[in-house]
């Protein structure tokens, strides 16, 4: 197996290292050699070095063990990022240099400031005849570059104005513009297809916003474990909480403004006329609406107002711990 591929091929190499600061790439090739670990071996046929167990000591120890279990053994370690050069030991290197034809040892480093793969780790896994892979994230300034190649090899034709928009609109994740390229590509069919900016523009934009929608919808009509799912989903997908805020806390306003009309004696389908949405969404609406009352809405606006406080300058984990506690609040 030649670079961790994720096919499942009938050989592999000896050692295998991956390392780099493009971490969500990283823990998706650990998750396909896992994979194609246990389809060889079952549950146990991957031996797992991760937190405090991650040294190159055990690792030698381990690998100077010998194993009763069949097939192909895999040793995955996690971490090397924090290994130091003088902790790379020749009897580690040696051992690889010398490992069963039925052993693979792959090494996973995610790198981040200072935490950099030991060059000695590097040296032992090539010495070895192990493959070395390299996962960089693609620096801001190169990502229009980087989603018009990725395009292309979907059909898509991205002229330089799309592909910023398109950055512009979902974010610098890589792992969602791919998705986002890859719909795309899926909605228009078999290519190629010309992208200029503004169709960019309304797709994405209007993508966006109509998902923020539904979750707002979801906290009207008082759902608050599909609210809750909806949230962690445009979470993981790049979407930041102070645009998720404003839009959510437009659609509450909306509703208590529908409810207040409605207490007045208001009919629905006059109602119904002045809302800017499609007759549908308008239908499921107002009949969420209908079943709330000035009293909720009020108390969802103030929780919002609250959230909006709490979030500012957090972590990202506090804002949404800060998120969800609001969302069950008002959706309980």
């Amino acid at each position: 197996m030649t670079g961790l591929p994720s096919t499942i091929v009938p050989t592999f190499k000896s050692a295998y290292l991956v390392h780099g600061d493009d971490h969500g790439r990283i823990a998706e090739r650990r998750a396909k050699l896992r994979l194609l670990a246990e389809s060889e071996g079952g549950i146990s046929g991957a031996e797992l070095f991760e937190g405090e167990e991650s040294t190159p000591e055990n690792v030698a120890l381990a690998l100077a063990s010998m194993t009763f279990a069949t097939g192909r053994r895999f040793l995955i370690v996690d971490g090397v990022e924090r290994w130091k050069d003088k902790e790379v030991t020749a009897e580690l290197g040696a051992l690889m240099a010398d490992l069963p034809p039925d052993t693979t040892v792959a090494f996973f480093g995610r790198e981040e400031g200072r935490a950099k793969t030991p060059a000695k780790l590097v040296e032992a896994v090539k010495k070895a005849g192990g493959d070395v892979a390299t996962e960089s994230a693609v620096k801001p300034w190169e990502l229009p570059k980087w989603v018009r190649a990725q395009g292309q090899r979907l059909g898509l034709e991205l002229d330089q104005g799309a592909a910023q928009t398109l950055v512009a609109q979902v974010g610098e994740r890589q792992a969602r513009l791919s998705r986002e390229l890859e719909t795309m590509a899926m909605e228009l069919g078999p290519g190629p297809h010309h992208v200029d900016a503004e169709l960019i523009e309304e797709r994405s934009a209007s993508s966006a916003e109509h998902k923020v929608w539904e979750l707002a919808d979801l906290l009207v009509a008082g759902d608050g474990a599909g609210a809750t799912r909806s949230y962690l989903e445009l979470r993981a997908q790049g979407e930041r909480l102070p645009g998720m805020l404003y839009w959510m806390t437009s659609r509450v306003r909306q509703a208590l403004d529908v409810v207040y009309r409605l207490d007045a004696g208001e009919a629905p389908g006059d109602i119904k006329r002045t809302l800017r949405m499609p007759p549908k969404a308008a239908d499921r609406f107002l009949s969420d609406v209908r079943r709330t009352d000035v009293h909720s809405m009020r108390n969802a606006l103030r929780r919002l107002a609250d959230l909006e406080v709490d979030s500012r300058g957090g972590s990202a984990a506090e804002e949404d711990t800060s998120a969800i506690r609001a969302i069950l609040a008002i959706a309980p």
